[in-house]
């Protein structure tokens, strides 16, 4: 799954071959297709990976106030990529192009969209439950964020604005984060810990500095929540 991921940051979506993706490793390409019958299930398979790791980092973040959950996220999304992850997700869009007209990637990316609704579903239902929320419709809201950050990031990567990121998280807050914060509650100008990266789709030095990274996350975690508890009054989920 490293190899598909660097070969699609490489080479993007339409010249991903089999071939492209076995240099990356140590099999030839037909050991590549003794496991998968086309590019199409290779992808496939690729994108649930990319399921499966969403859901782990996910989890990590659980323990955390839902206010931090929310602001984390919302950096995360709107983050300025480095080179790498323009470069996939690049190629991710070249992928998303082809869903209109393949099954297969369509209940992928379908798969995948749900994920994230769910999770910042979650986020939402949990900050109503500790009252830094208002009551309000988690799904409805969680729709409209996504829509408004996915089309900030495909103006990025299409047209080379980098505003539209800025842009959208100051409009996300003043406009539509303001409806949804309980009275006296204030959206952090910036979250206070990085939603987590997949470990397994960076290099050794990188996924060393991510695991130091999570083992320090216990004290910063316990910091964060005395400080959310003086603010919200109860940090708990």
């Amino acid at each position: 799954m490293l190899a598909t991921y660097e070969a699609l940051c490489e080479e993007g979506y339409s010249d991903l071959t089999a071939q492209s993706i076995a240099d990356r490793t140590d099999r030839s390409k037909s050991a590549l297709f003794y496991h998968y019958d086309s590019r199409e299930a290779l992808v496939a398979d690729f994108i649930e990976y990319l399921i499966e790791g969403f859901d782990a980092r996910v989890e990590r973040t659980r323990a955390r106030p839902p206010l931090e959950r929310l602001a984390a996220f919302v950096d995360w999304f709107l983050a300025d990529p480095d080179d790498d992850e323009l470069a996939f997700h690049t190629a991710f869009l070249e992928l998303r192009a082809q869903a209109p007209y393949n099954d297969v990637y369509r209940e992928k990316l379908r798969e995948s969209d749900d994920i994230l609704r769910t999770a910042v579903e979650e986020i939402l239902r949990d900050g109503i439950d500790a009252g830094v929320f208002r009551a309000h419709d988690p799904e409805s809201v969680s729709a409209l964020l996504l829509a408004s950050f996915d089309g900030a990031r495909i103006r990025q990567f299409t047209l080379g604005r980098d505003e539209y990121l800025e842009t959208v998280r100051a409009e996300t807050v003043d406009r539509v984060l303001a409806d949804v914060l309980a009275p006296d509650v204030e959206f952090p100008d910036e979250a206070s810990f990085e939603f987590p990266r997949d470990d397994r789709l960076v290099d050794d030095k990188m996924a060393d500095e991510a695991t130091n990274e999570t083992e320090r996350e216990p004290h910063a975690e316990s910091d964060t929540e005395n400080t959310a508890s003086n603010a919200e009054g109860d940090p708990t989920e």
